[in-house]
């Protein structure tokens, strides 16, 4: 396809590096809409519609709970800094290729209060709820150490605790018969209405003023409310069928349609040991249906995503996903998709040139 070069831009005077770091920060939108309309005249930037090459930017869980160490999720990666540096590195890279990015669509994994990756769906044997980052395998549940709160049974179940205890056993039989992840709980994350469910404020602001300057609406994915299933990918849940044959949840075929209507898919965002990574496997499974050649339109931004890692109290990890996410980012490449840097000039790109 022939394109027009659309020029590298310079980082606009509102954008402050060291807010990647505070969680505090949030930006002024009606000050950024103004902003961007002197940028757009300012640079000659046409509307997104007008795009010879659609470029889509995907953004994956760029929330406060994975991007700060205050958060109840960091992803810190093995440098310590990992989400915050990430943050920084998105937002300069969608400023400065304001003019070659056509769509932004951030995901935002959003949760409740119980949820079957949550401790507090579970108890133990002496009645006590569980912990964080812990495992909960089906043989748990078959000696009976682990059974899910029957205090949820009335609103999720319509009272119905016996059909509570096969799903849950069930759900755990089909990720291990997957093999994908076995049910691993987490900290509560990313609940819907607490502050670290909201967009890292330096990444709101970059994509927000994409909008506001090309026109393009600020579009968003919301995933991971069902209760009875994880939603690491945006693109579908963990499991898609209770053990009763009904259907538990849906894929989300629309947003893979929009996803591969795209001349070129750029991914980030948190973390790349999981939602990332589940996200570009569920999407390369799209691919590999239709067209495998798709996976050479998938642009990876290694440098804009880290591992989850859970840190020992001794200066070390008592949990390190790294090595997982390493494996996926090759397995991807293998596949034909290009593993990119952002600070790297558009152009460089393998096939964007």
């Amino acid at each position: 396809m022939a394109t027009r070069t659309v020029p590298t831009l310079p980082l606009p005077s509102h954008y402050q590096p060291a807010d990647a770091g505070r969680w505090g920060y949030r930006p002024d939108e009606t000050a950024l809409a103004t902003a961007a309309a002197d940028w757009r005249r300012a640079h000659g930037l046409r509307p997104a519609a007008s795009d010879e090459r659609r470029v889509h930017l995907l953004l994956i869980d760029v929330q406060k709970d994975f991007c700060f160490p205050e958060g109840s999720l960091y992803v810190a990666g093995q440098s310590g800094t990992g989400a915050v540096d990430d943050s920084r590195r998105i937002a300069e890279f969608v400023y400065r290729n304001l003019g070659a990015i056509t769509d932004v669509t951030t995901t935002m994994d959003t949760h409740f209060a119980f949820q079957i990756f949550s401790p507090s769906f579970w108890l133990d044997r002496d009645d006590a709820p569980l912990t964080a980052h812990r495992v909960v395998t089906s043989d748990d549940l078959a000696k009976g150490d682990v059974r899910p709160n029957p205090a949820m049974a009335k609103w999720l179940c319509g009272g119905n605790y016996a059909w509570l205890t096969k799903q849950v056993r069930f759900y755990c039989e089909e990720l291990e018969r997957a093999g994908k992840y076995q049910l691993y709980l987490w900290p509560p994350h990313c609940l819907l209405g607490s502050d670290g469910h909201a967009l890292a404020g330096v990444v709101h602001a970059a994509r927000l003023f994409h909008a506001f300057a090309r026109g393009a609406q600020s579009w968003v994915e919301v995933k991971g409310g069902n209760p009875l299933t994880e939603n690491y990918s945006v693109l579908r849940p963990e499991v898609l069928a209770r053990f009763d044959g009904a259907p538990l949840a849906q894929r989300n075929t629309s947003f893979v349609k929009t996803l591969l209507g795209a001349d070129a898919v750029v991914i980030g965002g948190q973390a790349a040991s999981h939602c990332v990574k589940s996200t570009i496997d569920d999407l390369l499974t799209e691919i590999v249906t239709i067209d495998p050649a798709l996976a050479r339109k998938v642009y990876l931004l290694t440098d804009c995503m880290s591992a989850v890692t859970v840190p020992d109290g001794k200066g070390g990890c008592a949990v390190d996903f790294t090595s997982a996410a390493t494996d996926a980012l090759q397995r991807f490449a293998d596949a034909g998709m290009h593993l990119v840097r952002s600070t790297d000039p558009l152009a460089a790109w393998p096939g964007l040139a």
